[in-house]
């Protein structure tokens, strides 16, 4: 599975996973050329929540798995994309939550999936 598809993939089985805990998804992947890409944005509950997704296979794993990915640069570019999205969707004033989920594709249809609430 190539890259892209292995993302694809990732971010359908994190919002589907996302959505059994009771998250509700409101969008997907939300784009602004030059700025980047919020993966989800859910509601859990009255809580806006951006969710970025990281894939990876289990045999290009990193240790502490793909998670840990979201670097100082990536969680500035997050917290402007979700500047841009309230503005532009004229959200009402909500808490929101960043949230990181990790999906490690097993092979034969094995997926590990780790929810990382409040991640930054």
């Amino acid at each position: 599975m190539n890259r892209a598809r292995l993302g694809r993939a990732g971010e359908r089985k994190a919002a589907r996973w996302l959505r059994r805990r009771g998250l509700r998804i409101i969008v997907r992947n939300w784009t602004r050329p030059g700025v980047g890409e919020l993966d989800l944005v859910a509601l859990d509950g009255d809580v806006l929540v951006i969710v970025e997704v990281r894939t990876s296979s289990a045999t290009s794993s990193f240790a502490g798995g793909p998670a840990l990915t979201v670097g100082p640069e990536k969680r500035r570019r997050l917290t402007r994309l979700a500047q841009l999205y309230l503005l532009e969707s004229r959200s009402r004033a909500r808490p929101t939550r960043f949230d990181v989920v990790g999906v490690t594709r097993r092979g034969f249809g094995r997926w590990d999936i780790r929810w990382y609430r409040g991640a930054f």
